[in-house]
């Protein structure tokens, strides 16, 4: 089989699909590698079987893209089909691996928990950069300079991340979460956990999160209004695949935290946990600087993108046998991440 890996164009995005040791892992299993290195070469790719990409490609190459063909990267289905809608009609079969499930087999395909990880790390040092005092306490001959105090909303991946970056550089943290297995998780790297009301319905069983009902939002808002003025960081973490990202920091809640405060918002892309952000922008609300940021992974795109080769080269391991794509039948993996086959949407 020929596999194209395609030149990342989306703005800011400096990942590649595929790195150097995953290129040779899959001649070694049989396949032909073409790697894109200017759009110069482009005319190599679409005579590709397989394309590989982090984001959907732009044009010229969408365009150029044949029936027969398979994309496989990030492809963000539920929130934006259009583009693939156009792709799928066009005959190209598509896997979204941002769909695949949390389960043990998949584990070393889970691109969503390697970005995650690069994105909470990267989340408290940007915290620790734009604050202004130290994240450690620090006992001088000048005196004691106490910690500061971090709150990470969101226990997933990138929480737990961001939780245990920040409690390595010294400060004072707390995570919450409304699942009741999130509360262990964020003991277990020696922070304290928030208590707003835990909600059992809140985990799904694909291991994503759910979207809270009403009374449960209404808890949640009260906890944090009374508490969050406290914190001298804010990072959230909190997503609902296929929706909108929960709204958890009101406007209120940002002017009550002190002038200097700093709150980082992982959730921008999906329009983020604090009404003030802006995605992909900075704002400043009542002296707290409220950051937007769209793509904390492409700010390391060596390890990010190793990370992500290393996931997709598993997947393609998994997906393709005897030199074709597995696109029927009762594997989860397949059933979960195939979006588009045949010519069609496949029904979700």
């Amino acid at each position: 089989m020929r596999i194209g890996v395609v030149r990342e164009t989306a703005e800011g995005e400096t990942r590649v699909a595929l790195a150097p040791d995953g290129a040779r892992k899959l001649r070694e299993l049989g396949h032909e590698v073409i790697v894109e290195r200017g759009a110069g070469e482009r005319a190599l790719l679409p005579d590709a079987d397989v394309l590989l990409a982090v984001r959907p490609p732009e044009e010229p190459l969408l365009a150029r893209m044949r029936a027969g063909q398979a994309l496989v990267g990030i492809l963000d289905p539920l929130l934006s089909p259009a583009p693939l809608r156009r792709l799928a009609e066009a005959g190209v079969t598509l896997f979204a691996l941002d769909l695949l499930p949390r389960t043990t087999r998949a584990q070393a395909m889970d691109v969503l928990s390697s970005m995650s990880t690069v994105a909470g790390y990267k989340a408290a040092l940007l915290a620790a950069d734009r604050l202004g005092k130290l994240f450690p306490m620090l006992m001088t001959a000048a005196g004691t300079v106490p910690p500061a105090r971090v709150l990470v909303i969101g226990a997933g991946v990138a929480g737990l991340q961001a939780i245990a970056t920040a409690r390595r550089l010294g400060a004072q943290v707390e995570g919450y979460d409304v699942r009741p297995e999130a509360k262990e998780q964020v003991l277990s790297l020696g922070a304290t956990f928030l208590d707003a009301g835990l909600d059992p319905a809140a985990a799904a069983a694909s291991g994503y999160a759910r979207e809270l009902g009403e009374e449960a939002r209404r808890r949640q808002e009260a906890a944090l209004r009374e508490r969050i003025g406290r914190f001298d960081a804010v990072i959230c973490t909190a997503l609902v695949p296929g929706r909108p990202a929960p709204r958890i920091v009101t406007a209120a809640m940002v002017r009550a935290m002190r002038p200097g405060s700093v709150i980082v918002d992982l959730a921008a892309p999906a329009g983020g946990n604090c009404e003030e952000t802006r995605p992909g922008a900075e704002a400043e609300v009542a002296g707290v600087t409220v950051l937007g940021p769209r793509n904390l992974p492409a700010l390391l795109p060596g390890p990010a993108s190793r990370m992500f080769s290393r996931n997709v080269t598993a997947f393609l391991e998994h997906v393709v046998r005897d030199g074709r794509l597995v696109t029927e039948g009762d594997d989860e993996i397949v059933r979960g991440t195939l979006v588009a086959h045949g010519g069609r949407m496949v029904a979700r």
